[in-house]
Order: structure tokens, then C-alpha cells, then sequence
């Protein structure tokens, strides 16, 4: 009798199962040490950001975590799906060097997005998103340098080194734990797992893991990025969301056909057409072409409307929040000069940009079309090829000179190919300075450099004929490299200097430095200033899931006899794309135009303005905006609506109960007729002059 038999189990049964109970155990082992290590990323996330907690209680970041913890076990079950395939394969579950080798490499991409995402979500308060692919598509050696140059890259490459090395050490510890044959064993043949226990448990532990992708149990599609959408602090629903799916889903808009991510129609084309209309014409609007056009009118200015100018010059300031400019209610004087510019101007103190990238705010500034879904890229897409109807086509039809001053390189974000087809033609840029005060090693020229040479150019080349021009600032952007010896004191907050706001200071000095030159010269009194944010940057404060601080921006206004006419401020809500009605209406005169705005300064009585905005990322989230009130549409999700207040205490509060239905429509048909228009290349005009009988 075997000594087998003697024990009373044959000894092949007992190593049978050894390979499936160490192959699960390993399974297990490795996905709780994913979860652990995801749980300390978003924890890591939360104490960079802290600034953003606010007020807000324990117990509501304690249910991010677990919101958090269901959309990481999606992560892992992608983790370990290979070592869930090997469970058919006996060969396979022995062979663990190349699971490990797979385990470190996936953890080792996951923990690399999660250190670069404590700095993105600081500078854009959203999980990682499509941003990521459009900075991979522009001059990789400026984006090379701003990275290198704004952020703490060789520290975390060093960390991301050594905590790989810890993977991998941690992932050959958990196989030989999990292994732990008996001495006896070591010299028994291989063992063999009976093909039905292998396939039994494979499919146990496939239904678990699908259950866990999934997210839950209920009826209805899986874990979507709403479902981490359950408190009323911003920051923690977007810190239970997972910036590993949260980038792959901005892969699969990016990369997968165009026209998926673009905003899908809700109602027939002429209910929408007709819902556009009625919310943007005015009594001074006559619709042409209304058969092939949705928008398309001639828009004659009320007379008593209009100023004694002749010339336009829009001044973009980059990040030039709303929330940190003193006339806007911020504390701390970080714009003294923009504020002062205020007391003789008009401000509008509710205006919004329509999106939170600069390019958004160019094309929506100049050529008065919107951010829609699926072309937050618009000056790069080939639909960026259409002419529109902005100051470009609109003032180049009335014989206007034009240029544009840019610290930068016009190639970045096409700048250069979308304003020249939208016909503009004298351009100073990066490579047109000589000998500046100061030389960016990412981005180009100061804000100095540029608004000296601004007012150099207009002094001496321009004034014969009415112009337009466009100045652009640049250095309140990552990385905020300043010239040494700064004419302004830096911006501190909490006993450490804030950069951002410091870069903010600085622009706002060299802007009032610009009009102490302009105002000196003939062309001044007889030119409308257009000084307006590009967009704005997080504050403090998440205002809902829009996070409204990020498009808030000042719009000043400033000409001869504008306070005695409008007043010194507008809390009329408006955004980008109404600030080309409203500077053809102080010029005067007819004007064709296809706009997706309206004069701000010629509403109907009782109308307090509207605007429709969209984030950066490439997702379909929109919102509609009034004076008080802000209807969020995220995508697959009921909409959300709110009541909130900006200023130096900003506030939101979510309005249960059925949403706003008139707001909803005329979301749903504003975007629906604007991106028809856009496809069918019929958004625009030829020269913005109306026929002559």
C-alpha cells in the first residue's frame, strides 16, 4: 500500500488544484494592490488640490472615495484579464513571469497618468481628457518646453522610476506568497488541473469581473462618468471618477470618427431653426437668405445706438479670470490697471466665455461662432476652412486695415492658416521682435514686448484708414516665465506667491502700460477698445459641474461718449460671440452678418441676455446661462439646473424638480442648427455688406 493510500488522498488529486488556488490567489492579491495603489493616487489627487476643499465635510469626500473605488475596480478587472484568461491553461497559469511583467507595466502606465494628473487637474479642474491628444498634435517642442519649464517633470519621472521598480518587486513578492507549494512537491511532475475545474472557475470569476466593470447590478448601461456625480461638491465628483477611463474615452471621441462626437439632433431641423431664431433676432434684424441660411440678416443699429469711432482694437488677455479681477469684486488689487480702466469704460460683470482654451476664445471673439461638440478644434478641422462672418470678413468688406500682435507663433493652433482665410493679413509674431525685454523660452515675447510694439505698429503705420486690430497677451500661461525684474509685486496667498496671479498682475500692468501710450494719440478718441478674457482658470470655488469661474471673464468696453449713453456697467449675460454685434453696432450702419450673437447693447426691453457654453475635453457636456440661472447638459444624463451668483462669494444651488423646458429647447436647438450650419458650410457671408438696390 502506497503512502498514498495510507492518508486516504491520491496524490494527484491534491496537486491538481494547486496551480487554480495559487492563479486565483495570485489574481486576488495583485487586484487588491491595484486598488490600494488607485486609492492613493486619488488620495495624493485630493491633498495637491486641497485648496478646493473648502468647506466641504469628510463624509462627502468619504463617498467619492467609494465612487471612486467602483469606477478603479473597472481599471483592475482591464489589469487582470490576462491572468483571468490563463485560468483555461494550465501552461499558462504556471508561467507567471510574463504576468508579472504585464501587472508592472499596466500599473507602471496607470501610476504615470496619475502623477501627471495632479498638476492637470490643478490648472484645468478636469480629469485627464482629450487636451492630452490635442497638445500631442501641436509643435511637440513648445509643449516639450512648457511642461519641462511649468511643472516639476524630472521629480515626477524620478518617482515614477523608483515606484515602478517597487511594482515589480511587489508583484514577485505576491507570486511566491501565493504560490507556496509544499517542500514535497517540488520534485512531483507538473501538475494538471482537469479541464472542467479550469473552465468552471473561468467563467465564475468572468461573471464576477463583468459584474465589476459594470459597476453594479441593476438594469440600464454600466458605470458612466455621471454616476460619480452624487454630492454637491464638484472637486469630490470629480475626484471619485478615474483619469484612466476618463482618457480612454476621450481616445475613443478623438480617434474614432469624426462625426460620433458631434451634438446629435433632438428635434426636426426647422423646429430647431426656428427656436434659434426667435432666441437671437431682434426687432432690428431682417433674416436673407432664410431658405439656405439659418441665421443669416441684416442688422440695422438704432442710430442713438451707435458712437463717434471709426476704428476697433479687441485685446485678448490670456486667463484673465473674472474671479481675481478687483472690479469684478476680487480681493488682493491683481488687476489695478484693468480696474481703473473700468471707471471709464462700460464692464459687463455677467459675461462668459464660450469655451476654456484660447483658441475657442479666438475664433468665437473674431468670427462670432460658437464651441460646439465635437469641434473645440474648429481652427484645425477642415470645417475650419469655412468662411464665417467676423470682424475680419464684416470690417474687411468696409475697407479696414488689420493687424494682429501675437507674443507667440502664429503656427500654434493654426492661427495663422484660420485668420488668413478669414482674411487678415498683417501679422507680427514671435519672430518679428527684436532685442525684447524679454524672450519666453516656450511661448515667445512678453506681454510688454507685445503691447509696446502694439502701440508702436498703430502710432505709426495705421490711422489713414479706419483699421481693427487684435492684441493677444501670453504670459499669464504655463509656465509663467516672467522677466526677472518685475515692475509689479508678486501675488501672494496664503504667505506663498501664487504664479498664476502674479502672471495675471504682470499682464494687467502691461496692458494699462498700453493705453498710457494709446491715449496719447490722435487715433484714440475715435476708437472702441475691446478688452475681454479669453477665458478664465479654476478658482477656489467649483461652481457646479460646469465650473462657471473658468468661463467667467470681465468684458470692458471703452470709446468716447460710451458711459454717457450705456452706463458704467451691464450685468447683462452675455458671451464671445455677441461681441461682434455689439462692436457693429457702435460703428453703425447696415451690416449682413450670420453671428451666433446679438448686440448686448440692443436687446429688447426685459431680455437680460443668454449665452451657451462648452468646456474643453471633446465630450458633449453644454450648458445655457441667464442672469441668474445655468442649465448644465451633460451627455446621456437628465439636465441640471441651478441657480448662482458670481463675485467674490460665488454660489450655486442645484433647483430639483422639472428643469427649465424653454432654456432646454433653445439649448438643444441653438447647438443643433449651429452645428447643421457648420456641416453644411452655410454659416457664414461674402463681405457682410448688404445688397444696394
Amino acid at each position: 500500500m502506497t503512502p498514498s493510500a495510507v492518508q486516504g488522498t491520491p496524490s494527484n488529486a491534491t496537486h491538481s488544484f494547486q496551480p487554480l488556488r495559487s492563479q486565483l490567489l495570485f489574481t486576488l492579491f495583485s487586484a487588491l494592490a491595484l486598488l490600494v495603489m488607485y486609492t492613493l493616487l486619488r488620495a495624493g489627487l485630493l491633498a495637491y488640490n486641497r485648496d478646493l476643499i473648502g468647506d466641504t465635510p469628510a463624509a462627502v469626500f468619504a463617498e467619492a472615495f467609494f465612487n471612486g473605488l467602483r469606477f478603479d475596480l473597472r481599471v483592475v478587472v482591464y489589469a487582470c484579464a490576462p491572468l483571468l484568461f490563463a485560468l483555461l491553461s494550465t501552461r499558462a497559469m504556471l508561467a507567471r513571469v510574463w504576468q508579472r511583467i504585464w501587472l508592472t507595466f499596466f500599473a507602471s502606465v496607470t501610476l504615470f497618468l496619475g502623477l501627471a494628473e495632479l498638476d492637470f487637474y490643478k490648472e484645468f479642474h478636469q480629469r485627464l481628457n482629450s487636451l492630452v491628444f490635442q497638445y500631442l498634435q501641436e509643435d511637440q517642442a513648445t509643449v516639450m518646453s512648457m511642461l519641462w519649464n511649468g511643472f516639476p517633470v524630472a521629480r515626477y519621472l524620478v518617482a515614477w522610476f523608483v515606484i515602478t521598480g517597487l511594482l515589480w518587486w511587489m508583484f514577485s513578492r505576491l507570486d511566491r506568497a501565493s504560490r507556496a507549494e509544499p517542500a514535497r512537491c517540488a520534485a512531483s511532475p507538473r501538475p494538471k488541473v482537469a479541464w472542467y475545474w479550469r473552465f468552471s472557475v473561468f467563467f465564475l470569476c468572468l461573471l464576477i469581473a463583468v459584474i465589476a466593470a459594470r459597476g453594479h447590478l441593476r438594469q440600464g448601461p454600466p458605470l458612466r462618468w455621471g454616476d460619480a456625480y452624487t454630492t454637491e461638491s464638484m472637486f469630490a465628483n470629480q475626484l471619485g471618477l478615474n483619469g484612466t477611463l476618463t482618457l480612454f474615452t476621450a481616445a475613443q471621441a478623438t480617434f474614432g470618427p469624426h462625426r460620433d462626437n458631434t451634438w446629435q439632433s433632438t428635434m426636426e431641423d426647422a423646429q430647431a431653426r426656428q427656436i434659434t431664431r426667435d432666441m437671437l433676432l431682434t426687432p432690428d434684424d431682417e433674416l436673407v437668405d432664410a431658405d439656405s441660411a439659418a441665421m443669416r440678416r441684416v442688422y440695422t443699429p438704432p442710430a442713438d445706438g451707435t458712437l463717434p469711432i471709426r476704428n476697433v482694437v479687441v485685446i485678448l488677455m490670456e486667463s484673465f479670470a473674472g474671479h481675481s479681477v478687483g472690479a469684478l469684486g476680487a480681493p488682493g488689487n491683481i488687476t489695478p490697471y484693468f480696474d481703473k480702466l473700468s471707471q471709464e469704460g462700460l464692464l459687463f460683470d455677467r459675461f462668459f466665455s464660450n469655451g476654456t482654451h484660447t483658441h475657442q476664445g479666438m475664433f468665437a471673439t473674431m468670427a462670432c461662432f460658437p464651441n460646439l461638440p465635437g469641434f473645440e478644434y474648429l481652427m484645425r478641422t477642415p470645417e475650419g476652412a469655412h468662411k464665417f462672418s467676423g470682424l475680419p470678413q464684416l470690417l474687411g468688406g468696409r475697407g479696414f486695415d488689420n493687424l494682429y500682435v501675437y507674443n507667440g507663433n502664429f503656427q500654434w493652433d493654426n492661427q495663422s492658416g484660420f485668420f488668413s482665410n478669414q482674411g487678415m493679413t498683417n501679422f507680427i509674431g514671435r519672430e518679428d521682435f527684436v532685442d525684447p525685454v524679454f524672450m519666453d523660452p516656450t511661448w515667445g515675447v512678453s506681454d510688454q514686448d507685445m503691447f509696446d510694439r502694439g502701440a508702436l505698429e498703430l502710432k505709426t503705420n495705421y490711422g489713414d484708414k479706419p483699421f481693427y486690430a487684435l492684441l493677444q497677451t501670453l504670459s499669464n500661461h504655463t509656465p509663467y516665465a516672467l522677466p526677472k525684474d518685475l515692475p509689479v509685486e508678486p501675488v501672494l496667498i496664503n504667505g506663498k506667491e501664487d504664479l498664476h496671479r502674479t502672471a495675471m498682475r504682470y499682464s494687467d500692468w502691461a496692458l494699462g502700460q498700453f493705453f498710457e501710450k494709446a491715449r496719447q494719440e490722435p487715433y484714440f478718441n475715435e476708437t472702441l477698445f475691446v478688452v475681454v478674457g479669453d477665458h478664465g482658470f479654476g478658482g477656489f470655488d467649483q461652481v457646479t459641474e460646469m465650473d462657471l469661474q473658468r468661463f467667467n471673464v470681465p468684458l470692458l468696453l471703452i470709446a468716447p461718449g460710451i458711459q454717457e449713453k450705456f452706463g458704467k456697467v451691464s450685468h447683462t449675460v452675455g458671451t464671445q460671440v455677441d461681441i461682434v454685434p455689439t462692436i457693429m453696432g457702435r460703428l453703425g450702419g447696415e451690416v449682413r452678418h450670420q453671428c451666433w450673437g446679438r448686440d448686448l447693447l440692443n436687446l429688447p426691453e426685459g431680455d437680460g441676455g443668454i449665452g451657451v457654453i462648452k468646456p474643453s475635453g471633446g465630450d458633449q457636456t453644454v450648458a445655457i446661462v441667464t442672469a441668474d440661472h445655468v442649465l448644465v447638459q451633460p451627455k446621456d444624463f437628465e439636465p441640471r439646473f441651478y441657480r448662482y451668483s458670481l463675485g467674490a462669494k460665488p454660489t450655486a444651488e442645484r433647483i430639483e424638480g422639472p428643469v427649465d423646458e424653454l432654456l432646454k429647447q433653445r439649448l438643444e436647438g441653438f447647438l443643433q442648427t449651429a452645428t447643421k450650419s457648420l456641416l453644411d458650410n452655410t454659416a457664414g457671408v461674402v463681405d457682410g455688406m448688404p445688397d444696394k438696390p
